[in-house]
């Protein structure tokens, strides 16, 4: 076991005592609160009502999710999916930079930060402040990533930000050119953070060789993850703008999902960008939010193992319904990567992956693969209609084929969420300056308490 001053992993500290475990049966006891009170007092159990509809909570300039139409008389229709950076519909700014095969990323990064595309002129000062940015402090590397190495990137991402900010003379200070200072120098250092927390968790967890490969100052968010990553460096072309297209589909989504609502929740509070980031990196680590991707690849790995022929629609329907009833792979009842909170036909941004997905399975001769998939995104709605009432239309996610992709670009599932953050971080960044600049209130959701009420008991007498 590796320690290096460090108790990593040490049984003891992570025993769960005789003790522990009959004062969490109190707990779990205790903790329980009737279904039924939540219906009498008309609570929206995770701010969504009665349809799923998620409860209006504030408003945004950065990013639009439409997923209906309105008919005259004002009933829901379901439409194809919609996803909107700034006003620019996210189709046409891939279609944008794919056409003069340029790389995208940094330019969603300008669009989601000031609210409009850049000239040559401020795209290039911007290539060049994110560049300048991307550097650590002296020997930050050995001292916080490679000293303390953690079997989860998120959670030694989330560490290596929180250290950064001891590094910063004013790390406090929440007024905006500060802020955004932080904000560009946290989006140019994050590939590098989890790059580098991943080999360390390589070296000292699975005894591979140790290497660190600096970023250079002419490539692309993209291309300098592969190259960090990779011990020659190299990478093809179409892996380098795939990956690209992904930072751009996972860079923003709305003000509602977990983690950039936890960003305005904490920055409502008036801390620091550092605290701010650690906390929207804790939401999105969860299997509900930023991690399920990976449960996406375990759950086709599971599959490809159990069905025999991946061209046989009815032995893939079969086997999809035996998850759902909970017979097979996980047991949850949950075919991963098929439905979103707000979208029901279509979300756009699997629908702009599925294209590039396709062409990378030929590159890397994975085409048997990608049928497969197809055959869960076609078959997978209608077994779900069979087995559950649903409220609105099921269709792949985002995620569906993020982790197909990720592990057709050699990429470790231990970098799955981490690239997530590597591309969220900016949308949470433009989230927490809008935050900063519109809000005069720290947000404050309210609870109804349901506890009775006691008379107190002398210890001697309980």
């Amino acid at each position: 076991m590796y320690t290096n001053g460090f108790n990593t992993l040490d049984p003891k500290y992570s025993e769960i005592t005789p003790e522990l475990a009959r004062l969490a049966r109190i707990c779990e006891t205790d903790g329980v609160i009737e279904p039924e009170l939540y219906t009498q007092h008309k609570v929206n159990r995770g701010l969504r009502d009665i349809n799923g509809n998620g409860v209006l909570t504030g408003l945004t300039d950065i990013s639009e999710i439409n997923a209906f139409s309105y008919s005259a008389n004002g009933e829901k229709i379901p439409m194809d999916g919609e996803l909107f950076f700034r006003g620019y519909n996210i189709n046409d700014l891939v279609k944008g930079f794919i056409k003069e095969n340029r790389f995208g990323f940094e330019e969603t990064t300008y669009l989601l930060m000031f609210g409009k595309l850049p000239s040559q002129t401020e795209f290039d000062e911007f290539i060049r402040i994110l560049a300048g940015y991307r550097t650590l402090p002296t020997s930050f590397v050995r001292d916080i990533i490679l000293k303390a190495p953690n079997l989860d990137m998120m959670n030694t991402l989330a560490r290596s930000v929180l250290t950064l900010h001891a590094y910063d003379s004013k790390a406090n200070e929440t007024d905006i050119p500060n802020v955004l200072r932080q904000s560009l120098m946290l989006i140019a250092v994050f590939p590098m953070l989890a790059v580098y927390s991943y080999q360390a968790y390589r070296h000292y967890f699975e005894n591979d060789d140790l290497f660190i490969n600096k970023p250079k100052a002419d490539l692309s968010t993209a291309e300098n993850i592969l190259r960090m990553l990779r011990r020659g460096g190299r990478y093809t072309e179409l892996e380098a703008h795939i990956l690209d297209i992904a930072l751009v589909l996972h860079a923003e989504h709305g003000g509602g999902n977990n983690s950039t609502f936890t960003t305005h929740v904490v920055t409502s509070s008036g801390t620091d960008t550092y605290s701010s980031v650690a906390a929207s990196l804790g939401s999105l680590k969860g299997p509900k939010h930023g991690g399920a991707n990976i449960k996406v690849v375990e759950m086709f790995d599971d599959i490809k193992s159990h069905v025999k022929d991946w061209d046989d629609k009815d032995e893939i329907a079969a086997y999809l319904k035996a998850i759902l009833n909970r017979e097979v792979f996980d047991r949850q009842g949950l075919i991963y990567g098929m439905g979103h909170a707000v979208y029901s036909l279509s979300d756009p941004r699997a629908d702009i992956f599925k294209t590039f997905v396709e062409k990378l399975s030929v590159e890397k001769k994975r085409e048997e693969e990608f049928r497969l998939y197809n055959n869960v995104a076609m078959l997978a709605p209608r077994v779900i209609g069979e087995v559950r009432q649903i409220y609105k239309g099921v269709s792949p996610n985002v995620d569906f084929y993020s982790g197909f992709v990720y592990s057709m670009l050699d990429l470790p599932k231990e970098l799955f969420t981490p690239l997530f953050a590597i591309a969220r971080i900016s949308g949470w960044s433009a989230h927490r300056i809008e935050e900063l600049i519109n809000a005069s209130k720290i947000i404050r959701p309210a609870y109804k308490s349901v506890s009775k009420q006691y008379k107190y008991v002398p210890l001697d007498k309980r």
